[in-house]
């Protein structure tokens, strides 16, 4: 176990800092920091601040090293996203071809690219860069089942129709998606 001596002043330091910085994972080393300061063990100190007791130590150790200044540094880049130089190409192609499904992106991806992603990656890949998820329904084909082609009638003739009608005459306000090819007057 790390055994570090802290300051009344240390103490009332990092007890302001560790609400009030504004990066969240310093406020994690931060209330680690504290909880040790207040003479919990590692076990304890890693359970409530869900980290692991590497983590822990590494923390310790940045503050041994540094002080709070170098506890505040957060060195963290992330990882290098291979994609991002392909952004631009992908997306000129996306538009020209958009996908219909996340499993075709990630093939078009792995085809343009040589990269292969997991279809959570590809998705968020495609947040990126501007695209967006859009539901997809279908329109019923046409029925040879004599009930249901009564049925259909019925509901065009009683519902549709008069409502159309209402429309047409301005009694009613009516919000249709039409296919481009189509309009109110072919109706």
């Amino acid at each position: 176990m790390i055994r570090i001596q802290f300051t009344e002043e240390e103490i009332d330091h990092i007890e302001y800092e560790r609400y009030n910085y504004p990066d969240p994972k310093v406020q994690r080393k931060m209330e680690a920091l504290f909880l040790k300061s207040q003479g919990l063990n590692h076990e304890i100190i890693c359970k409530l601040c869900r980290i692991s007791s590497v983590t822990l130590v590494e923390y310790l150790k940045q503050y041994i090293e540094g002080g709070l200044d170098r506890l505040k540094r957060n060195l963290y880049k992330g990882k290098i996203n291979e994609l991002a130089d392909y952004s631009s190409t992908l997306e000129k192609h996306f538009n020209n071809h958009p996908p219909r499904t996340t499993k075709e992106a990630k093939q078009v991806i792995e085809d343009l690219t040589g990269i292969s992603r997991g279809l959570t990656q590809v998705r968020e890949f495609l947040k990126r860069i501007g695209f967006k998820y859009r539901k997809v329904g279908i329109i019923p084909g046409k029925t040879t089942d004599e009930d249901k082609i009564k049925e259909q009638e019925k509901f065009l003739n009683e519902k549709i129709m008069p409502r159309l009608s209402e429309a047409k005459s301005g009694e009613r306000d009516i919000f249709l998606w039409m296919p481009p090819t189509l309009s109110m007057k072919d109706i």
